[in-house]
């Protein structure tokens, strides 16, 4: 019944963006159509993405799985089409969004005021937070406070709420940002740097996966709204996608997905 409503909605959306466009006195290029009237017209919805655990992760067969995979697949199916992923790294997703190299980020984007200058978001999916994920060695009876101070050195990912909750959290530490978060996990374990802050469940996740030299933090240093993100004025597929939202949280489709991505650990085999 949901994926049928959902299907209903977009056709409608579709056939008034096209009944708009033929109402027009001159002709219009394709270039000119609403995302949703391209979307149907290609039959699949372009998601930008970066791969990090657990949102977007490469399987043993170098397929994409995790939760955001979900989500995506999940939306297209709904929608009564395919899903393109284009992985994207995060310093450059937003501007490749804009330059429509992809219909709508899906990859655990929070909603902030700087980015909401550049693009619309939709209303929240999920929420996560941000955690510590620590060398053992470096860092034995650390508690949270100790990280801000003079001579401690936090790693982040580039353009992240990470970095700027690192920065928020432990002013005087000195911060190194990384393209992606297992370039910044490997430092970490090498000890070059004390520590990284990262969206759970990345921490806990990975201080799991090698007890012996990370310990992970159960603060949460902020609770953030995830998002999916849209260009700017993209009133049509902004409204899809809310629907969407609203009718899937309430089915607790989502909730499932998210309870097995960050609170079990069954999926790690599939990447091992």
């Amino acid at each position: 019944m949901l994926k049928k409503i959902i299907q209903s909605l977009f056709v409608c959306v579709m056939v008034l963006s096209a009944t708009l466009i033929q109402a027009s006195e001159s002709p219009v290029n394709r270039e000119d159509e609403g995302t949703v009237a391209q979307i149907m017209r290609r039959g699949a919805l372009r998601v930008g993405l970066d791969v990090f655990v657990p949102w977007a992760m490469k399987d043993k067969k170098g397929g994409l799985i995790g939760f955001e995979i979900d989500v995506a697949t999940k939306l297209a199916d709904d929608l009564g089409v395919r899903v393109e992923f284009v992985p994207t790294r995060w310093s450059g997703i937003i501007p490749s969004l804009i330059a429509a190299k992809f219909d709508v980020i899906i990859g655990g984007m929070t909603a902030t005021p700087e980015r909401s200058l550049k693009i619309d978001f939709t209303r929240p999916y999920y929420f996560t937070g941000q955690g510590v994920l620590a060398n053992r060695k470096l860092t034995g009876g650390f508690a949270l406070d100790d990280f801000n101070r003079n001579g401690i050195t936090l790693a982040a990912r580039l353009g992240s709420t990470a970095a700027l909750a690192a920065k928020t959290r432990f002013p005087k530490a000195a911060l190194r940002l990384f393209d992606d978060e297992p370039a910044a996990v490997q430092e970490v374990k090498n000890g070059r740097v004390h520590a990284l802050v990262a969206g759970q469940p990345l921490p806990a996740h990975t201080a799991a996966r090698a007890p012996e030299v990370l310990i992970a933090y159960p603060d949460q240093l902020m609770e953030e709204p995830i998002c999916m993100g849209v260009r700017k004025g993209d009133a049509d597929l902004l409204k899809v996608l809310n629907d969407w939202i609203e009718n899937i949280q309430s089915s607790g489709w989502i909730e499932e997905r998210r309870r097995y991505w960050f609170d079990s650990a069954e999926w790690q085999t599939l990447v091992r």
